[in-house]
């Protein structure tokens, strides 16, 4: 990093620390997913929602790095929370990594609290029952309008694996981690493309294991570039090969993010589908700060020099826009990140998403030397 790039981050830093402090005090007993009218909704109703781990792993990785127990109190409260979907078959799918890493694990990682511990361990337990041993693959949701996904896998369990890696660690059971190998092997041969484009939905005969078909799910459509999903892949597989030192992991992370950094525009502004028609001006800035995680952490691991700069770089591009352009500074608004979109085909685009705010203030710290390492 440059000194100029030091100074940056550490003024970022903190004023999302100044605006999480302001946002706290409002928030205490919320589990956000939303920004409606300046002020974060509150999913406690819907309590398996895959996003209600955010907030708290925000808030963990600022106490972590500064030490305000209001954070703590607030993260612990969500923690408690999720304790009700941790009792509920139909809550529990493959986005336990999202839920139970960024609450349980972080908690126990800052404190040793064995309860926390105990509910990362159930989470994973959970997640790893989830395996179809014919396809190799973590099944995705439990059900949709016809019930029929008992097959299906999607790009966003990359994500979801270092649960598993976790409980390994701590129970010394490879079984948790043969699985989190399973599942990427099959990923690398199934969702990343070619040209390192991913596909978001893999269709598996649930009974044989066999490729049906591939989903455009939450991009524009089958076959085209969902960003998020591409986000997903380059910190996914980057994560899988922290874990295992598996280079065919690194290379395909790498595989990913060269493609990513390809596409984008040359304002640095990353739309919803790489694919989208040029006029179309729906951003995910999510994806933008997912990306950016993730290619930090591959600046770190490239062995070659071209590919550390290019990667970090294009990071630290991606960050600075979304603090110049795409970020709300006023302390009586919640949300940081402006202009996240859900999936292309929802009726709204181009607005506040709690974890475009964790992800972006992951990165930042990454670059401070003050991150939390949740995953």
């Amino acid at each position: 990093m440059t000194e100029n790039e030091k100074e940056w981050a550490a003024s970022v830093a903190e004023r999302i620390l100044e605006k999480t402090k302001a946002s706290v005090e409002r928030n205490m007993d919320k589990v956000p997913y939303l920004t409606k009218n300046g002020s974060f909704d509150d999913w406690s109703d819907n309590i398996s929602w895959w996003t209600n781990g955010f907030y708290a792993g925000q808030l963990w990785q600022l106490y972590n790095a500064y030490g305000c127990e209001k954070f703590k109190t607030a993260a612990e409260k969500i923690e408690d929370k999720l304790d009700e979907s941790l009792m509920s078959y139909m809550g529990m799918d493959h986005d336990s990594g999202f839920k139970w890493l960024l609450t349980s694990v972080a908690d126990f990682k800052v404190t040793k609290n064995e309860k926390s511990k105990n509910r990362g361990l159930l989470a994973a337990a959970n997640l790893a029952g989830r395996f179809n041993p014919e396809g190799r693959f973590i099944r995705a949701w439990n059900d949709n309008c016809d019930g029929n996904t008992a097959g299906w896998a999607i790009i966003d369990c990359m994500m979801n694996l270092p649960l598993l890696y976790w409980a390994q660690e701590q129970t010394n059971d490879p079984r948790f981690s043969h699985i989190a190998k399973a599942h990427a092997d099959t990923a690398m041969k199934a969702f990343v493309r070619e040209d390192g484009s991913v596909h978001h939905i893999v269709q598996f005969n649930a009974e044989t294991g066999e490729v049906v078909d591939t989903l455009g799910g939450q991009g524009m459509e089958k076959g085209s570039s969902w960003t998020r999903g591409q986000a997903w892949a380059v910190y996914g597989f980057t994560l899988s090969y922290i874990h295992t030192k598996n280079k065919a992991y690194l290379d395909t992370a790498k595989k990913v993010a060269h493609y990513f950094e390809k596409s984008l525009p040359e304002s640095g502004l990353v739309p919803v589908d790489f694919c989208q028609p040029a006029e179309c001006d729906w951003e995910d800035t999510t994806a933008a700060a997912i990306a950016a995680c993730g290619m930090l952490e591959l600046g770190k691991l490239a062995e070659n020099p071209e590919e550390k700069d290019l990667f970090h770089n294009t990071a630290v591009r991606l960050l600075k826009v979304l603090e110049e352009k795409r970020s709300n500074w006023d302390l009586s608004v919640d949300n940081i990140l402006e202009n996240g979109s859900v999936a292309y085909h929802e009726e709204k685009h181009n607005f506040p998403i709690i974890y475009g705010d964790y992800y972006f203030t992951e990165a930042v710290l990454k670059l401070c030397g003050k991150e939390l390492f949740m995953w």
